[in-house]
């Protein structure tokens, strides 16, 4: 069977484990370090479903990232179709500083917004960089059940050394597995951006509880975006230089 794929930055996974439901403080340490989990590779399946009349996109892509506390690097890049070469990327956020990208659009171009959707879908740049879990403010703002799971909700703001275009994110959190089930982020004045709901939870090569499958919603758009991971894997040695700009003048026709 499949490996299934851990989207580590959109979502900000773990697989630990507690007995209980920790603290604010304690849950969000957790949850950070497993975000930084070294090198991966992986495949995801993006199924960008928009509004009525709209024309509806699957990709495959291939993923390579890195994550430690140093800072972010990802490389998404298309496999199918084969006739689409456009809209593959590199982004990359050193601890501390914004992220800066570079996209594959018939030349190499640099990434200037920062929320715009990948490949037109519903999931930003932003999304898949950072660590929300290692901001400064945290704190549990409630319970609720979701699919007769009981979740706490993790509330995490960016402090004054972090760089996010949101102005706060939520997570319900399943405790006895330490996974999130489900995150909406909100703008800086407070209106609600994205709705990430978790679909699938399995493990991933290195035996971690991850969730699997996402399904991203815009309030007030139609549109929706499903992703499906698969084959994740942390046996990999990757560097700077495989989130260079260079890596996509090399695949540029």
């Amino acid at each position: 069977m499949k490996t299934r794929f851990c989207l580590a930055a959109l979502v900000c996974l773990t697989s630990l484990h507690a007995q209980e439901p920790p603290s604010a403080k304690d849950l969000a340490a957790k949850l950070a370090d497993a975000v930084w989990d070294g090198s991966s590779t992986a495949r995801l399946k993006m199924d960008f479903q928009p509004s009525a009349g709209g024309e509806k996109t699957v990709l495959q892509l291939k993923i390579n990232a890195r994550r430690t506390r140093e800072g972010t690097g990802v490389h998404y890049q298309v496999l199918w179709p084969k006739d689409r070469k456009d809209g593959s990327f590199v982004l990359r956020q050193p601890a501390g500083q914004p992220a800066t990208g570079s996209v594959l659009q018939t030349a190499v171009k640099p990434i200037t917004n920062i929320q715009d959707g990948i490949f037109g879908s519903d999931l930003a740049y932003e999304d898949l960089v950072g660590n929300y879990f290692a901001w400064d403010n945290q704190k549990i703002t409630g319970a609720e059940t979701i699919g007769r799971i009981p979740c706490q909700i993790l509330e995490s703001k960016p402090g004054k050394g972090d760089n996010s275009s949101y102005g706060s994110i939520r997570t319900w959190i399943d405790t006895k597995r330490m996974v999130p089930l489900k995150v909406e982020k909100f703008g800086p004045g407070g209106q609600l951006v994205r709705r990430i709901t978790i679909t699938l939870v399995t493990r991933d090569d290195t035996n971690r509880t991850v969730p699997a499958n996402f399904t991203i919603e815009r309030p007030g758009k139609a549109a929706r975006t499903i992703l499906e991971g698969s084959n994740i894997r942390h046996d990999v040695t990757l560097t700077d230089a495989d989130f260079s700009p260079d890596v996509l003048r090399g695949a540029s026709p």
